[in-house]
């Protein structure tokens, strides 16, 4: 197979994970009380489970498919670990850009 094919099916993959994507859609709900370690990951569990209201839980909706969803959020959630844990422990690290 030609290996720009490769690629462009390779991004076209990523794209579509990431829209789609528990992580991200778990970061932006920002729901008091909802998980935040490994939220995304979570999230895709329940929705496995056949468990309802997850945006009552997790202030977001679950992705169509969670079985797919899963190695890419549980991947992302541990590289997001670090500032997981840091939001859980209430260590606020304002981030800003610019000059």
């Amino acid at each position: 197979m030609n290996k720009q094919l490769l690629k462009g099916l390779g991004l076209s993959l990523l794209v579509l994970q990431l829209a789609g994507c528990a992580t991200a859609r778990t970061l932006d709900a920002a729901k008091p009380g909802a998980p935040v370690v490994y939220a995304g990951t979570r999230l895709d569990l329940y929705a496995i489970d056949h468990g309802c209201c997850a945006k009552d839980h997790f202030g977001a909706e679950a992705p169509d498919w969670p079985h797919v969803d899963l190695p890419g959020s549980a991947l992302l959630d541990t590289l997001l670990l670090p500032l997981s844990i840091l939001t859980v422990l209430g260590v606020g690290f304002g981030a800003t850009g610019g000059f």
